[in-house]
């Protein structure tokens, strides 16, 4: 068996005419050379023999792309055309050593798919990503990555489907991988839509509804529009679309949230007691407004959270900001939504008053209040909001700051960068009278913190 030394020379021969070429080009001189086959000797020892590391070959590979950086960078100063592949070449040969004999190490896995990615080696994307799933089958950091990939570089949507479920399959446990699945299918329904939109497959065709004015509709003949050609053509061609494959798999069933539906069902079996779980989904949906379907989908799923969890305080939140998502403060439809909303709060507010723990008690209005925060303050930006309104959702601003401050916990450092958020919105959004009496406030629990003192130097007089 060839020893360490052996194998560190037949890799360093192999790199001999790309030393060559670059002298022969002088993008390095004879002494830059020396210099690099130095630095190869001494990686490739280490590597070959007992003892190497994962770093080592991370610290191996970052030298070459550092140094075929440069040669790049001579070539293109210098006008002179060089190879390009054989850095690259080594580089993956670097890695495709490191990952077969350090094949746990995710990080390691992740390094060498960044730099095929870079390099746009497509077939070699697709190996990798193959050899890594299969040897972690179990990460579902791994699956998001390959979905995410399928989708996003390659506009595969039935592939990064495909990758999900497949990963739903070793990971049904894990939260993190069933969330990126529902978004993902909130993605592809919104591709779906607007390709429709732009196809023009959900309108009707101002042409196909104009009548002309002087026509007699008790005559013998009825009077049709003009007819245009590439209007003729265009209809075909959409036509042809609606009938391919592809139009017909995203069906009604499937643009109504069906799908969508159907993974928050599947989701809630693995968690069916996390109401904070429901909540990010729910979260997740909200994040599409302009999908028609979105409405459905949150209805659904605050329905089954206060059915399977109806006293948490996750549930309550998503049950009580339900009716008014999506609804611009300034329509007709407002003040109606806003009623429910708030005789859903009461009835919340009532619910969290059963608990028996006070403790429990405090944590859950806390929670409701900061979502009530961030949902009211944006909507003061409407232009044209109604007096009234703007003096019920000021005043539900003010009781939701009240409430979230008395109950807050000065040990958490999650509630200070509540605090910080809350306190730059109202700045944002003009409310600096409740700004300044939340930052006295906060400033009681937190006299010392850097952020809010800054914040009251830069408040004005």
């Amino acid at each position: 068996m060839a020893g360490a030394s052996d194998k560190a020379r037949f890799y360093l021969e192999q790199s001999v005419p790309e030393l060559q070429e670059l002298i022969r080009k002088e993008l390095f001189t004879k002494d830059e050379v020396n210099s690099i086959v130095k630095r190869r000797s001494g990686y490739e020892h280490k590597l070959n023999a007992r003892g190497s590391t994962a770093s080592d070959y991370a610290r191996y590979a970052e030298y070459e792309m550092n140094l075929d950086s440069l040669r790049k960078t001579r070539a293109r100063r210098l006008g002179i055309r060089s190879r390009t592949y054989a850095g690259q070449r080594r580089i993956l040969f670097i890695f495709d050593r490191a990952t077969k004999k350090f094949h746990g190490d995710t990080a390691l896995w992740l390094q060498y798919l960044a730099f095929a990615r870079k390099q746009k080696s497509n077939k070699r994307v697709s190996r990798i990503m193959t050899d890594m799933l299969r040897l972690h089958p179990t990460d579902p950091q791994l699956w998001i990555y390959a979905a995410n990939h399928a989708l996003d570089e390659r506009g595969d949507a039935a592939e990064a489907r495909t990758l999900m479920q497949r990963g739903l399959r070793f990971c049904n446990r894990s939260t993190h991988l069933w969330s990126a699945y529902l978004k993902l299918e909130m993605i592809y329904i919104a591709k779906i839509a607007a390709r429709r939109q732009v196809l023009g497959l959900d309108r009707v065709s101002a042409r196909e509804l104009e009548v002309p004015a002087n026509d007699d509709l008790s005559g013998d003949m009825i009077p049709l529009p003009p007819a245009d050609v590439e209007d003729m053509k265009l209809e075909c061609k959409n036509h042809a679309r609606a009938e391919s494959p592809d139009f017909k798999a995203t069906s009604m069933s499937a643009l109504n949230g069906a799908i969508p539906i159907a993974v928050f069902d599947a989701a809630m079996k693995q968690s069916p007691s996390d109401a904070s779980f429901g909540a990010e989904l729910f979260d997740i949906v909200a994040a599409f407004p302009q999908l028609e379907c979105t409405k459905r989908i949150l209805k659904h799923i605050v329905t089954v959270l206060m059915t399977v969890v109806p006293n948490k305080a996750q549930a309550l939140r998503c049950s009580i900001l339900e009716p008014v998502f999506g609804v611009d403060a300034a329509s007709f439809q407002f003040p109606g939504l806003l009623a429910e909303m708030l005789d859903r709060h009461d009835s919340a507010m009532r619910t969290l008053d059963a608990l028996e723990e006070p403790q429990k008690q405090t944590q859950a209005r806390t929670t409701v209040s900061w979502h009530m925060i961030k949902w009211a303050v944006p909507l003061f930006e409407a232009t044209e909001l109604d007096a009234d309104i703007r003096a019920v959702l000021t005043n539900i601003l003010q009781t939701s700051w009240d409430q979230y401050m008395s109950g807050i916990r000065t040990e958490n450092p999650v509630s200070r960068n509540e605090v910080m958020a809350v306190l730059e919105l109202l700045r944002i959004h003009g409310f600096e009278d409740l700004a300044q009496s939340g930052l006295a406030s906060a400033l009681q629990k937190w006299p010392t913190e850097p952020r809010l003192l800054a914040l009251k130097a830069s408040s004005p007089p």
